[in-house]
């Protein structure tokens, strides 16, 4: 008797649509930090001032945050298929449009406004809404991969956008920039499917299949509602707070200071910046691991010692820098690397676990929280550096709010303790 040769299983849906998020995401990282290099150009060109034209800058990254819990609850309403690709075609059009301006009013609204808004809308709130809805095994995993994703984008876009505009003008990345956007958008209506029941299969890792939450009304209402909701839980708070001190020690204070702060030790800005890739280089293999711990270990503990760590590095750093890079620099690099945003994967977790199926909404407010914290911390440690001559306090600072952050992080309630139930009622449906 012959036996039938059983065809190899097809790969889960839910992989697809993790391949099409994680490449829209490289992209809109990509395309969210492209400003920053077309800086000098067009004061060169224009004559606008860099506080002119950093105005369009500060815009792109305040909507990138403040957008994202409102485009969570859009995704509710229309999809993620239809939010995503309309966010890439926007993101084609203010790029692309930049080529026709003459004013600075117009770098605004196409970098500033369109910009911000088509990659707030691609923000972390969109891996929150991925993972949820379409795995149940390997999530942690699977949403340190795609946090990865961002860091990929900039060391993809930016070396390739900085020696474009060097070599053939700022219109040429200006325009490589929208040709992208308008690539990934075909790919994105080809792969991604809003909820699994759409293509007739379960999440990833599920026994039962789950129905599609009817679609919400009102988005803007839905996303003010949720935060309404949350914010009367004692773990959004602790979250939230935790979160803002994150995005203050990353990108607002690091992320923005550390090459003026090293040159001043007497470093070249060339390898001052060198040594930030480097921190992007291993920002993508700590996020993986961290989404892979946080599949084994308790997201809390996870978070209080990424935050602790973080301050005890802070606190060296003052001691640490030199005309040259000695292996203490080294260390410290590395490891600020593996840690940069570790930090999403226990958070998107705990919004998950705690806020049910609008955490991914709630975990966008969290995020507001994080660019909130990073503009504070860009401007208060100039502030500081102005009336002191030095960064060391911004740095000392830092570190006893990370002590703070990790504080808060461990004092999260457990799932289901008086008062702070597992799943509210209130936020499970539209």
């Amino acid at each position: 008797m012959i036996s039938e040769v059983q065809s190899p299983p097809r790969v889960h849906r839910a992989w697809l649509v993790a391949l099409a998020a994680f490449i829209a995401l490289v992209g809109a990282a990509g395309f969210r930090a492209t400003p920053s290099v077309l800086i000098d150009p067009l004061h060169d060109e224009f004559g606008w001032s860099r506080a002119t034209i950093s105005s369009a800058v500060s815009i792109n990254l305040v909507l990138y945050g403040l957008i994202s819990p409102f485009a969570a609850a859009l995704m509710e309403r229309l999809g993620m298929r239809r939010v995503v690709s309309g966010a890439l075609v926007l993101v084609a059009a203010g790029s692309g449009l930049t080529v026709f301006m003459t004013q600075s009013w117009q770098l605004v609204l196409c970098w500033g406004v369109l910009v911000g808004t088509g990659t707030g809308s691609m923000a972390l709130a969109f891996v929150a809404t991925v993972t949820s809805r379409w795995f149940v095994k390997h999530r942690g995993l699977v949403s340190g991969v795609l946090t990865a994703a961002g860091a990929a984008g900039q060391l993809v876009f930016l070396p390739l956008i900085a020696s474009l505009a060097g070599r053939h003008g700022w219109r040429s990345a200006s325009l490589l920039v929208a040709g992208a956007a308008l690539i990934v958008a075909p790919i994105v209506l080809l792969l991604l499917r809003d909820h699994p029941s759409d293509v007739g299969t379960t999440a990833y890792g599920a026994t039962e299949p789950e129905e599609k939450p009817a679609p919400a009304r009102g988005t803007a209402r839905r996303a003010v509602t949720v935060l309404g909701q949350a914010a009367r839980s004692r773990v959004f708070w602790l979250l939230a707070g935790g979160f803002a001190i994150c995005g203050a020690s990353t990108n607002g204070l690091v992320g923005t200071h550390f090459v003026p702060a090293a040159h001043e030790h007497g470093m070249p800005v060339t390898t001052a910046a060198s040594l930030l890739a480097v921190v992007g280089l291993f920002d993508v293999a700590g996020t993986i691991a961290s989404g892979w711990l946080t599949d084994r270990v308790d997201p809390r503990w996870l978070l209080g010692g990424y935050y602790f760590l973080r301050g005890a590095s802070l606190l060296l750093l003052p001691h640490l820098f030199a005309p040259t890079t000695e292996p203490p620099m080294w260390a410290f690099i590395v490891f600020y690397g593996l840690d940069w945003v570790a930090t999403v994967p226990p958070t998107v977790a705990l919004c998950r676990d705690r806020f049910g199926l609008t955490g991914p909404i709630v975990f966008g407010w969290v995020f507001a929280s994080h660019q909130i914290g990073a503009s504070i911390a860009a401007v208060g440690a100039g502030a500081i550096h102005d009336a002191s001559g030095s960064y060391d306090l911004a740095w000392y600072l830092a570190g006893g709010l990370c002590a703070l952050a990790a504080l808060m992080s461990v004092s999260v309630p457990s799932a289901g303790v008086a008062g702070e139930p597992r799943n509210m009622a209130l936020t499970q449906r539209p």
